[in-house]
């Protein structure tokens, strides 16, 4: 590890970037891991685009990958997807459920609690559904959401409007359930087990805060509190405590002055400045891919005219994007409409971007 702190340029940290989110390799190249391995290395990537998650897991995994692939590894219980933080459906493992609500939970309970009380959902209730769905969920292999929502209509649960969606939403934050294995195009919700051994909060934390850094540097403290959506004084504590029980653990950079960190360790891209000075092709990534939605700070990765493109609305939409080493320049189509350009680019891009862009929409074998 480089002692002191390493000053990089920004085109720089984006190439870094793009190595530590397993999209691109020093020589160019693919990882060679599995899609389990992909969501584990990262914790979780945000999925309430279920189509869009799938293809963020199978673009980092080894060549080859597929949709099917990773399906396989929510049907075999490697991955999972759940409500782990900032109120969002995100893929994880596990593990990373348990520890992600262990940290998060509560409060996002807590933030929703006006929410609940004007839907006329009061403790009693939920406490009451949460009896009913332990008991449907003990018997089955898992439930789609419009079993889940017919049974308790039967059962005299009020799920009329938005109530059955914030039911399913509390009971995965009180970790209750999840969805797991998919039927058809649709995941089906199961129990979710109890962590035994339970890892510590504390713990969870600091090693979360590793394994970002890690999957996301170069990125700030205050980045890592925004993903998780937890206030900035326990982060910042956790990752003093981090660095000062396991001093190779972060490398501290700076970008334009800005501290960030970035996680070292055994067979990850770390520092490694291979090729840094060298720029990059073209890259694309899917909708609400975290190589956009993964800092609260996105000035790096894209300015703010190149953001109206992937976020045109006010809905929270972000579309897939087309990133040229490491920017934002663009987003892209996977089935463009009769007539409709398979890209949207910002003004100015050069001809030969153009091409390669085209390319590699042409190229990209993920649906």
């Amino acid at each position: 590890m480089p002692s002191g702190t390493t000053a990089l340029s920004p085109d720089a940290a984006r190439r870094l970037r793009l190595r530590a989110q397993g999209l691109v390799l020093p020589d160019g190249g693919r990882a060679a891991a599995s899609p389990a391995d992909v969501v584990r290395r990262m914790v979780a990537l945000q999925g309430q685009d279920l189509p869009a998650v799938l293809r963020a897991i199978a673009v980092r995994s080894r060549p080859g990958t597929t949709l099917d692939d990773v399906r396989a590894a929510f049907d075999d219980g490697e991955l999972v997807r759940g409500w782990t933080q900032r109120g969002t459906l995100f893929a994880t493992t596990p593990r990373d459920l348990a520890g992600l609500v262990s940290l998060t939970g509560e409060r996002v309970t807590h933030l929703g609690r006006r929410v609940r009380e004007a839907e006329g959902l009061d403790d009693a209730l939920v406490d009451r559904a949460e009896a009913i769905t332990r008991e449907l969920l003990a018997a089955s292999k898992g439930i789609t959401r419009a079993e889940m929502i017919d049974l308790w209509q039967q059962a005299g649960v009020p799920i009329e409007g938005q109530r059955g969606y914030h039911l399913i939403v509390t009971l995965a934050l009180r970790g209750v359930l999840h969805w797991g294995p998919f039927a058809g195009a649709q995941q089906r919700m199961v129990a979710t087990p109890v962590a035994v051994p339970a890892e510590q909060p504390d713990a969870a934390l600091r090693r979360i805060a590793r394994s970002y850094f890690t999957s996301r540097g170069p990125a700030t403290v205050d980045d890592l509190a925004w993903w998780l959506g937890l206030p900035k004084t326990p982060v910042r504590a956790a990752v003093t405590a981090l660095r000062e029980a396991e001093p190779d653990a972060l490398a501290e950079v700076t970008v334009d002055g800005r501290v960030m960190l970035v996680g070292v360790g055994a067979g990850e891209p770390g520092l490694d400045e291979r090729g840094l000075d060298e720029p990059g092709g073209v890259v694309l990534v899917p909708g609400f891919d975290e190589m956009v939605l993964g800092y609260q700070d996105r000035e790096l990765v894209a300015d703010a005219e190149a953001m109206r493109t992937v976020v045109p609305f006010t809905n929270g939409i972000f579309r897939p994007a087309v990133l040229l080493d490491g920017r934002l320049i663009g987003t892209w189509r996977r089935a463009p409409k009769s007539g409709e350009a398979p890209y949207e680019l910002v003004p100015g891009v050069a001809a030969p971007t153009r091409a390669a862009v085209e390319e590699a929409v042409a190229a990209w074998a993920l649906g």
